[in-house]
């Protein structure tokens, strides 16, 4: 017996002689992916061995890898076999879509530096003689202590924190920020803040250690503002019909992070009243949806945003149960549909530092796009709809156990991986974007997206679909002309973008040096399909890096540091928004876009 551990996902276990990396993982519950189901024909179960002797390689492996690539010993799990105690490092696009979710959780590295620090401090009892105020006593006590002069002590802290000061024997922490305090605790108190990246379908919660800047849990949850439509536009317009749905659509948001935050206390033994600051981005929609400002102008022309700067804002104000006096801090907008979780985005990712020609991609419901061309920052947004979700898509899902994840189709046949290898229910975003790019690499699909005669396609409602499953007493899973037409505009809106940014500044895409793709389902896609359709330009695959969701890491690197807050205030500033639909000739370059080709 072998032990063999698994990373980043944090599995270790014993394997026996003659069983494979692929299959110990499975045993293990580390989903790896492998859509042949372990032949080595797919390619796909890519993994690098860190430490430990392994069988030696195979034909299939020399096929899969390039020399730089066997130099790092990178392996195929189904094609390697433990002879002794192994480390394994899984890339993200190896996993399967919860656990990569997971592995985009992890930790951000940074030197904490947050606006909010904990002290502890010993306040001297009064005295008839010197018959000090509680607040002048806490005041002189963190001063004397501490060097820290606090000019103001926040009303709910005078009514919730003043009267326990006795209850902890004069000892207590406090926490601070700038001269204002904010929150009392018991002696040793966990101070902890809150980072959340509100998307437009989902939304991402983090629960973060002030002192230490490590996160202690994270949440994931569907926006429930989808009750009110499934893009910004419609819930703009909602919001819009009066003032009592624009307090319901804020309410919701308010309700879903209430929720989270209770979850992740739960879980970590915390409370509430130990959240002492916040950072939330979302777009700029969500954005003033959250903060209940005027947003019918961002679905008129010309699209401008009340508010662009920063903002700090007292969380009991949004209604938000946090500490008694803590603050929410929301990222700067660059424009109407360029909004903080883009600018989060660019402040995670260190695009703004790179040297050369490099991009950006946050792909959602709405994609927002940035080039930096040797420090010239300019973004598009794009609305490539819910087709990425599942939605509209007849067989369509969210990643969830039993959606099929990845197709391959080759001359063995068809071959489909779930989520959790349960059985196939419907097909998610990264599985629908994989078959489409199978059809027209196998020719299924002409260069306009028509769908052509093959043994798997059958004609439905005077069209044509493909059957991916046949299921016995169910209705077979089949991906349809129509889902295919709802992929292609989503695809051409996000290529356009790209090609408008290079337009801009004299560029071929092949000058691209660096793509760094982020969102919800930019973490699940499979690179190689989405070049293969042409929603990505054509670029060597190792140009093109996943770092999963960027906005919240953005959310939480703002929270730990006032020097990210100023580096954001700094990418807002001198980041040029193009907008798209204003571009010359629209028309023909989105036809141009829509093209299914690697071209």
């Amino acid at each position: 017996m072998h032990t063999i551990d698994f990373e980043p996902v944090g599995r270790r276990g014993k394997c026996p002689d003659g069983e494979s990396l692929l299959e110990c993982g499975r045993r293990l519950n580390v989903d790896i992916v492998s859509i042949c189901g372990g032949m080595g024909i797919c390619h796909q179960c890519r993994v690098q061995v860190i430490s430990g002797p392994v069988s030696g390689r195979t034909p299939e492996e020399a096929e899969a890898f390039s020399e730089q690539e066997r130099g790092r010993n990178c392996r195929l799990a189904c094609r390697t076999w433990p002879q002794g105690d192994v480390k394994v490092h899984i890339p993200p696009e190896s996993l399967s879509a919860p656990q990569r979710t997971q592995v985009e959780g992890l930790e951000v590295e940074i030197e904490p530096e947050p606006l909010v620090r904990g002290f502890e401090v010993r306040l001297t009892p009064p005295t008839l003689e010197e018959p000090a105020s509680d607040e002048r006593n806490l005041k002189k006590a963190l001063e004397g202590q501490h060097g820290v002069r606090a000019g103001i002590v926040d009303l709910g802290v005078l009514q919730e924190g003043f009267p326990k000061i006795r209850e902890w024997g004069w000892k207590l922490s406090a926490a601070v920020r700038g001269n204002e305090v904010v929150a009392l605790g018991a002696p040793a108190t966990r101070w902890l803040g809150l980072a959340a990246d509100i998307g437009t379908t989902k939304i991402a919660c983090y629960l973060v250690d002030m002192q230490t800047g490590k996160t202690l849990g994270s949440r994931g949850l569907m926006n429930p503002q989808i009750a009110y439509g499934e893009d910004v536009i419609a819930r703009i317009y909602a919001a819009g019909k009066g003032p009592e749905n624009a307090e319901k659509l804020q309410d919701l948001l308010v309700q879903a992070l209430d929720k989270a935050l209770g979850s992740l206390c739960e879980e970590t033994g915390a409370v509430r009243s130990e959240v002492v600051d916040a950072v939330i981005v979302g777009n700029t929609a969500i954005h003033h949806l959250f903060l209940r400002l005027p947003v019918l102008q961002l679905g008129r022309s010309p699209y401008v945003p009340a508010l662009s700067s920063a903002l700090d804002v007292k969380a009991r104000d949004l209604g938000m149960e946090l500490a008694p006096g803590a603050w929410v801090h929301l990222l700067p907008n660059i424009a109407g549909f360029c909004g903080a979780d883009h600018v989060s985005m660019l402040l995670a990712t260190g695009l703004a530092e790179m040297e050369g020609v490099n991009l950006a991609i946050d792909i959602g419901t709405n994609t927002e796009i940035c080039l930096n061309v040797h420090g010239r920052m300019a973004s598009v947004s794009c609305a490539s709809g819910p087709a990425f979700e599942g939605a509209h898509i007849r067989h369509g899902m969210r990643a969830a156990p039993g959606a099929i994840e990845h197709v391959r189709l080759s001359a063995a046949g068809l071959q489909v991986q779930t989520i959790g290898n349960k059985p196939p229910i419907g097909i998610c975003g990264s599985g629908l974007l994989d078959v489409v790019a199978q059809l027209r690499l196998h020719d299924i699909l002409d260069s306009s997206g028509r769908m052509l005669p093959h043994p798997l396609v059958r004609p439905m409602d005077g069209s044509r679909e493909f059957v991916l499953v046949e299921r016995e007493a169910e209705e077979a899973i089949t991906v349809s002309q129509k889902d295919v037409r709802e992929l292609q505009l989503a695809k051409a809106a996000i290529r356009l973008g790209i090609r408008a940014l290079c337009e801009a500044e004299g560029l071929q895409e092949g000058a691209i040096g660096h793509v760094l793709i982020a969102g919800a389902f930019g973490t699940f896609i499979d690179v190689e399909s989405a070049v293969a359709i042409g929603m990505l330009p054509p670029l060597p695959l190792e140009r093109y890096r996943q770092v999963g969701n960027a906005a919240g890491t953005g959310a939480r690197l703002a929270l730990m540091s006032r020097g990210q807050r100023l580096e954001a205030e700094r990418i807002a500033e001198r980041t040029r928004y193009i907008e798209l639909a204003g571009i010359p000739d629209f028309s023909r370059k989105y036809a141009e876009a829509s093209v299914m080709d690697a071209r």
